[in-house]
């Protein structure tokens, strides 16, 4: 028994004594920056880029507001093109058959920027006297020359699908460019 009692009086003085407490390092972790503000992009930006950007954008507010950052010509034909019902294409819908350019963004490249200019052809109105197979030819020389996500953006604005890729809906762009005259352009 004198060995219980032993035993408990060792337990006890363990729990009696008072533990030093051990030091917790703590590695100071590198605060987030709240990213309020949309990233900017570089001087004439492709158009997948802005495309891309607004898409990214939560409110139309925040849409609007960058549409009307990077407003520009060609950004403003492609959302006519796309949106308004009196633009006809003379180009066949569906899938365009071009092989499409590899080569890395920004890198040997056009652009729709450049390619503005031959936009005209493809729509009624434009050049009427130009066979279907050259218009055709033409268009498919185009995608070809352009990096495969501007080629894609084009391609979607043939048919009016520009909004199936982007979450851009019509109600943004026309409170974004207020000055495009909707209709009577066929």
């Amino acid at each position: 028994m004198t060995q219980k009692s032993t035993m408990m009086t060792t337990t006890e003085s363990l729990d009696s004594t008072p533990e030093t407490p051990k030091k917790v390092r703590k590695t100071r972790r590198p605060r987030k920056k709240a990213s309020t503000a949309a990233k900017k992009l570089p001087s004439n930006p492709f158009m997948n880029e802005i495309l891309e950007l607004v898409s990214e954008q939560k409110n139309d507010l925040g849409k609007i507001s960058l549409l009307k950052e990077y407003e520009c010509d060609i950004l403003k034909s492609l959302f006519i093109w796309n949106f308004d019902d009196s633009v006809i294409s003379l180009l066949p819908p569906g899938k365009v058959p071009y092989k499409p350019n590899e080569n890395p963004l920004g890198t040997d490249h056009s652009s729709l920027r450049r390619e503005q200019r031959n936009l005209y052809m493809f729509v009624k109105g434009g050049n009427d006297a130009l066979s279907t197979i050259r218009r055709e030819t033409i268009f498919i020389q185009m995608l070809e020359g352009l990096h495969p996500k501007e080629a894609d953006i084009i391609v979607a604005v043939k048919d009016g699908d520009l909004e199936d890729m982007y979450d851009i809906p019509f109600e943004v762009v026309e409170d974004a460019y207020p000055d495009i005259q909707w209709g009577g352009r066929s």
